[in-house]
């Protein structure tokens, strides 16, 4: 699995929401594109991905922005990067009805690497990283 600069970045997103949720205040794009050092225009393609989700509560006007719909220790690692990224396996066999899945002899070895990956993000929460 390679993890694009999309779903690095989700993360890094998410970990600036996560940082304010006890302020219980909205972030605007701009901070959040200041702190994490990321282009207010890729950071809004990004954005577009998670909103999709319900990740967060979105709040216009002067003082509005963005903030967690939940805690941080609702949030997996995992479901964030599989949020923003297009292709998510180590193989493009795993999701795909491959004709030779049953009599591949590494599928197996492929499809284990897959979900020990995963499971290692989904063992991870926003709030290990705060």
């Amino acid at each position: 699995m390679k993890i694009s600069t999309k779903g690095r970045y989700a993360v890094i997103i998410m970990m600036e929401l996560a940082r304010n949720y006890k302020n219980d205040t909205y972030m605007s794009l701009n901070d959040i594109a200041l702190n994490s050092d990321i282009s207010l225009k890729y950071l809004e393609k990004i954005m577009i991905n998670l909103k999709k989700e319900n990740y967060f509560i979105v709040s216009k006007g002067s003082n509005g922005g963005y903030k967690l719909a939940y805690s941080p220790d609702k949030y997996k690692i995992g479901d964030i990067v599989r949020a923003s990224e297009e292709e998510t396996q180590v193989a493009p066999c795993i999701n795909s009805m491959c004709p030779k899945t049953n009599n591949c002899k590494t599928f197996p070895l492929w499809k284990e690497l897959n979900d020990v990956i995963n499971n290692y993000l989904d063992s991870k929460t926003l709030a290990d990283y705060l």
